[in-house]
């Protein structure tokens, strides 16, 4: 079975074999110095944007650094480009994000937040981690149960976007509608009453990020 490394693995071993220090890693990567320690203990899980920046300050490759079994080595940029094939289409680079585990799609699931590893996302899908779906409250909107969702992390969104909502210590995914007292979260299926929130209650509902995509698996 193939390791998974985790990022502040790599890392490590990356400012090891650079002979680096974290002060300058924060200074070539642009990342703040309080950041980078965050990404090397492993409190944080790297955004695309960040493991991007450390990946070309460290030169090494963005898949090996999130802890993908690839190539340390970054890939040649000025390698030619392959010749046209008549009728074939060119497929999007694909970029590793982590998967972190299942989100409830009807009774709230305890969030798994640990790596249970990489997802190839397309690079032009705007997307931080992704996570797998359990149960059928969001099948009106096409994601079933099984589906791997696409987050971008942001800790607010639109009334009516569908986001990864965590409650106290669960997580699920609903449609998020904030109110003037708190905030409704309505799933995509009548079988489900909404959660409303307010109050106190209002304090423990966090917004993880918002669904920018979602593959579905069909038998």
């Amino acid at each position: 079975m193939e390791k998974i490394c985790t990022l502040a693995q790599r890392l490590r071993q990356a400012l090891e074999l650079r002979d680096m220090t974290q002060t300058e890693l924060a200074r070539r990567s642009g990342i703040s110095k309080s950041s980078i320690s965050r990404y090397v203990k492993g409190d944080w899980v790297g955004k695309a944007e960040a493991v991007r920046a450390m990946a070309e300050a460290l030169n090494v490759s963005e898949r090996w650094l999130s802890g993908c079994n690839a190539p340390m080595r970054r890939p040649d940029d000025a390698a030619p480009a392959p010749e046209e094939i008549p009728g074939a289409i060119l497929m999007p680079r694909m970029v590793p994000r982590p998967l972190l585990g299942d989100i409830a799609c009807g009774v709230p699931l305890l969030a798994v937040e640990n790596i249970a590893g990489y997802v190839m996302v397309p690079e032009d899908i705007p997307c931080d981690f992704v996570l797998r779906c359990k149960g059928d409250s969001m099948i009106h909107a096409h994601i079933l149960d099984g589906s791997l969702v696409y987050i971008r992390a942001c800790p607010e969104v639109a009334p009516g976007e569908i986001a990864a909502v965590v409650i106290g210590d669960e997580a699920t995914l609903k449609r998020v509608y904030p109110e003037t007292d708190g905030i409704r979260l309505v799933a995509e299926n009548p079988a489900y009453a909404p959660l409303i929130y307010t109050g106190e209650e209002a304090a423990d509902v966090r917004i993880l990020g918002t669904v920018t995509a979602w593959t579905n698996f069909l038998a």
